[in-house]
């Protein structure tokens, strides 16, 4: 798991990552950067939106404000295991993520409306608005995926991580649940992540440029989202999407 850092602030560049390209990338950046603390996990996830998907639809309009709200865990987790409930916000390119931590079993009581005892209140209490505000929101998608992770040899800020079998489904959304679904990329392929709390290093722009390393935009949620909506389209289950 990933400490107890409850709020975020950074710039994050996505790249999607093919295996050769990913092995050269890795021989280049020895020196540049040292396994995380954490450099192995599984990371779980439940989206959660409204019953129109207006948080994903509106994401995938690309503007210049947008956010989404998760319940995340690492490894499937037990009724007693900490989670992390998280708001995240991107405007104008930078990245800011607020989150607290309870048991799985708590965010039920939270998502019910109920009181859940937390030592953050103004997140509890930004979650509870957006909550409100987002009439009819629940449980819209289940992701997991394993990650790789490292942090900058001279400036731990820097964080570069790597997922791979990104799995999602619609059905049976909830974390304890297991880890199973369907692929979202193909065999071989990777989601690459820079996080920075500013601008990249040149030096690790330059090894980027030199591999032809460009960023995407990608996101999981919307990419899982636009598969399951094509999915629907086809087989002649979607009316409306209004």
């Amino acid at each position: 798991m990933n400490g107890n850092q409850e709020v975020f602030r950074r710039i994050e560049k996505k790249y999607i990552v093919d295996e050769p390209t990913y092995e050269k990338l890795i021989k280049k950046l020895d020196g540049h950067f040292v396994k995380d603390r954490y450099y192995k996990s599984t990371i779980c996830n439940i989206y959660y939106d409204t019953p129109s998907h207006q948080l994903v639809r509106n994401s995938i309009e690309k503007p210049v404000y947008k956010e989404k709200l998760r319940v995340r865990s690492y490894g499937v987790p037990n009724d007693e295991d900490m989670v992390f409930v998280e708001l995240k916000k991107k405007y104008k390119g930078v990245v800011y993520k607020r989150r607290i931590e309870m048991t799985l079993a708590q965010t039920r009581d939270f998502f019910a409306g109920k009181e859940v005892s937390h030592d953050n209140p103004q997140i509890e209490n930004e979650l509870k608005y957006f909550l409100k505000f987002y009439e009819g929101i629940a449980p819209a998608m289940y992701l997991s995926y394993d990650r790789l992770a490292y942090c900058g040899a001279e400036d731990p800020s820097l964080r570069l991580t790597f997922d791979t079998h990104i799995l999602y489904r619609e059905e049976q959304k909830e974390l304890d649940k297991g880890i199973w679904g369907k692929e979202l990329l193909p065999a071989g392929m990777r989601v690459m992540e820079i996080k920075i709390p500013n601008a990249m290093p040149l030096w690790l722009s330059a090894i980027l440029d030199e591999l032809e390393i460009y960023p995407a935009s990608f996101s999981k949620y919307g990419t899982a989202y636009f598969n399951e909506f094509s999915e629907k389209i086809h087989k002649g289950k979607v009316i409306s999407c209004a």
